[in-house]
This record gives C-alpha cells, structure tokens and sequence, in this order.
C-alpha cells in the first residue's frame, strides 16, 4: 500500500501503532489523509478517530478506516468514532485512490470554508481603506484592556490621533490621495509600535492607539516615537511627495474602575488632543488627568 501510494505522488509516513499515529497526525504541519487500520497496538482505530476528533484546534483531518470487519454495526461504529470513510481489506489499489482523491477534494473544500469564514471575520471588524481595527473593534479591544488592566494591576495608555490639515489634502488634491495619506499613516502607525498594542481608525482621519501594559513614565517617549514617525518622512503619492504631520492626544489609565464608562476616558483623550491642535498642531499634549480612574 506504501509503494502504491508513493507511485501516485503521495508523501506517506507510516508508524507502528495507535500511539505514534495520534502524535503524527497532532502535529501541526502533520497528515491531512489518514489510512487508519482498525486493529493496531496500543490504540485501536475507532480510538485513535475519537482521540483526533476530541482536539479541535489544528486543520481538519480525513480518516478512512481499514477493516477486514463485514457487519453493518461494526462499519457504523466505525464512522461514529470519527472515520469519515472506510475501506474493507483487502482493498483495490484503484479504488483506495479514489478514496483519497475524494478526501482531497473534500479537504480543499474545508481549507476555502476556513479562508472564506476569516476573510469574514477581518471584514467585520477591520478597516476598508487602512486594514486596521475599526471602531466598533479598536473599541471593544480598549475594554478588554481596561478590564484586564483592573484584574492584574498594570497600566494602560492611549494615543489618540489626527492628521493634520486633512481637510486641505483632500480639497487640494483629491480624496484618493486623501485615501493614500491615510494607507500611509496607518503603516507607520504600526510600525512605530509593538505587535502587542492595537491600532484602529477611529473616524475619519483620526486614529485610536491602545498601549496595554504603558506606564506614565514611558508614555511620553512612545508618543514622541508615533510623532515622528508619522511625521518624519515625505509622503510619496501620485501626486508627488507631501509632508504630513500628527496631532496627538495621550493619558495613561491606571487602578481602573470596571464600572466607569470608557466614554469618560475617551473624552479626555479628545481634548488632549484638542490642545494638542490649538497649540500648533504636530506635537503630543498629555491629559492634565494623567491617570484616570
């Protein structure tokens, strides 16, 4: 069955018993196909099935079951333990690639339900136009950091941020280029931050920064950090180069209520950033109430 296989391009690895399949087929580069025999050392084949259905993480794994067993209630039991087909020995070789192809047509089905559903579920709670966390999502993020912030005892910080003159760059040179500007800043917003913070289009032109774990004293330098990173560089467009600049807002949350409204927090984020725009426009203002409780 190992040379039959090989000769039709498949990659086989054969074990010795139920023990070694179940650690091959958990692997998470491990065998999308499994030929599982029934009878085997250590574990037998309607057990290793539900050994392999109880995990559910990893990719979907096809199973058919080998048996020389004929009765009706031995092939049910079979398929209830998990097997997704089976094969009664001993099998042609025509028909067990068969089989298998049709387990590959079904398991390239799986793989594009799995792409469709996550391309779902980025749509739903990512920006169109930037790709970043939305509203609705960079929201729902900044509350779950605030609540872990209040059960384990660490600091959360906010960035909240505005290009400035936005308005300009679209009249003067069209809302695509607007939209190129926006790519852009939200680029390097991630990139001037650590993988673990959140970014998320706020509205607009404005942007929202959710630095779990920030406390006071290193706020200053990661919002100077965001500055000019944004900042630091012209802007390539179809248009030509252009300079744009970041009005930032910033605060730091510590010994957080659970039961306060973020509404509060995020109204003294705004009008930091206000000043910040009053003052001048690019530079970083930081909330009088540096911590908010």
């Amino acid at each position: 069955m190992e040379r039959t296989l090989q000769r039709s391009g498949y990659e086989v690895i054969t074990v010795e018993d139920g023990l070694q399949a179940a650690y091959e087929l958990s692997k998470p580069d491990g065998p999308r196909l499994a030929l599982i025999d029934w009878m085997m050392p250590k574990m037998d084949g309607p057990g290793l099935c539900r050994e392999i259905r109880s995990r559910h993480d990893g990719p979907y794994v096809y199973i058919i079951l080998l048996t020389a067993r004929e009765l009706t209630e031995d092939v049910v039991a079979g398929l209830e333990a998990g097997a997704d087909d089976y094969l009664k020995k001993p099998c042609q070789p025509a028909e067990l690639k068969a089989r298998l192809h049709t387990g590959c047509r079904i398991l390239q089905l799986e793989d594009k339900l799995v792409e469709a559903r996550e391309e779902m579920r980025f749509k739903a709670t990512h920006d169109a136009l930037t790709s970043l966390w939305d509203r609705g999502a960079i929201l729902s993020l900044l509350r779950g950091s605030l609540d872990r912030a209040a059960r384990e005892g660490f600091s959360v910080s906010l960035l909240l941020c505005d290009v400035d003159h936005f308005k300009k760059i679209n009249d003067v040179h069209g809302h695509l280029v607007g939209d190129e500007v926006l790519r852009e800043v939200s680029a390097r917003l991630i990139g001037a931050v650590r993988s673990t913070d959140a970014v998320g289009r706020y509205g607009g032109e404005e942007f929202l920064v959710v630095l779990s774990g920030c406390p006071r004293e290193r706020l200053e330098s990661v919002a100077e950090q965001v500055r000019r990173a944004v900042g630091g560089v012209s802007y390539p467009t179809t248009q030509g180069l252009m300079n744009v600049s970041l009005s930032i807002g910033a605060l730091t949350i510590e010994e957080w209520d659970r039961s306060s409204p973020i509404e509060r927090v995020l109204q003294e984020a705004d009008e930091a950033l206000y000043q910040a725009k009053r003052s001048g426009r690019n530079k970083v203002n930081y909330s009088e109430h540096l911590v908010a409780k």
